[in-house]
């Protein structure tokens, strides 16, 4: 029988649930919750079917658990990307369970996810595809995620054999 261990995913869970039970707005929170949490599944699944290791996986979750941290903890949107890496690199130093380069390629990638158009370091893109991914399967039958081009590669990455065309 195997026993449940904890990892840095708990350890970095910590800091993202106490941000969210901090939030006034109990809305926001739970929309928090969603995102943030959704977003770091769908990282390790993409990671995951992209050929990295579990290791690997567990740091695009954290990278996705963290990469819009400033948004909900500061109520505010304007260059969430970058103050979320800088929030996001304090707490994983803060933490002493991430090494340097652990740390700068989980910042790097959430200092870059905004930017859908450009393509980045593998990391970062799995970031911005997980984001993407979490978007619209929180209500896959909205055009305006669904049309996007980061999510029909990822309709075909993923076999789901659906196409703008045949929406219904």
């Amino acid at each position: 029988m195997f026993e449940r261990q904890l990892t840095r995913i708990d350890t970095v869970r910590q800091y993202v649930d106490e941000m969210l039970k901090a939030c006034e707005d109990s809305e926001e929170a739970r929309c928090g919750y969603v995102h943030l949490y959704g977003v770091g599944q769908a990282c390790a699944l993409i990671a995951l079917r992209r050929g990295h290791d579990r290791a690997y996986a567990e740091l695009a979750e954290i990278a996705g658990m963290l990469h819009d941290y400033a948004t909900y903890k500061d109520n505010a949107r304007e260059s969430h990307a970058q103050r979320s890496s800088v929030q996001a690199r304090d707490i994983l130093t803060q933490t002493g369970e991430f090494t340097p380069q652990e740390t700068d390629m989980i910042c790097q990638a959430i200092s870059r996810h905004s930017d859908k158009k450009q393509v980045h370091e593998e990391m970062d893109e799995i970031l911005k595809d997980a984001d993407v991914m979490q978007h619209w399967l929180r209500n896959p039958v909205e055009e305006y995620f669904f049309a996007q081009p980061r999510v029909q590669k990822l309709i075909e990455e993923f076999q789901l054999g659906l196409h703008l065309e045949s929406q219904n």
